[in-house]
């Protein structure tokens, strides 16, 4: 086992989980958006974050031991911090900036990152590439809350009604 790269891959998940927590402010404004019925609980997402990326720092590791190159290595880490980049941006946009349509946009290049890690992940390790599955299917369904929450509060903005 390389201990190294495997502090790296636990480090990765834990700093993104723990940022994009501390990014994560539930107040009033929050409080006050119309949400979907279909809305998880907020307590929800703490350990569904967690369980997912954890899944995901494990493909990192496998996908970099797996790999035959060092080009290769290096190809699968700039793509994890690809995503990195995309993960912690969402939530300044959603609830620091108050801005769920921008949060939206974001969105998309968050998914295409995980999309990413899934598909490039499969020539390296099948298990890699499927440890990424929940988390795409979690974005994917963030990607319609997120929506269906900027369609039932919008506008956003400087132009926004107060």
């Amino acid at each position: 086992m390389d201990w190294t790269l495997a502090i790296i891959a636990a480090l990765w998940a834990i700093i993104l989980g723990g940022v994009g927590g501390l990014l994560t402010e539930i107040g009033e404004w929050y409080r006050n958006l119309n949400k979907p019925s279909w809305q998880p609980p907020d307590w929800l997402f703490g350990p569904a974050w967690t369980l997912i990326l954890g899944l995901s720092g494990w493909s990192l590791y496998l996908g970099v031991t797996s790999a035959p190159t060092l080009g290769d290595k290096w190809f699968i880490g700039g793509l994890f911090a690809a995503n990195f980049a995309a993960h912690l941006a969402w939530s300044p946009l959603f609830f620091k900036f108050k801005r769920p349509d921008l949060a939206l946009f974001e969105n998309v290049f968050l998914w295409l990152s995980v999309l990413a890690l899934c598909w490039f992940l499969h020539d390296y390790s099948t298990f890699a590439a499927w440890l990424n599955a929940p988390y795409l299917a979690w974005v994917t369904f963030a990607m319609f809350l997120n929506w269906k929450i900027v369609q039932l509060n919008g506008p956003f903005g400087k132009n926004a009604a107060s």
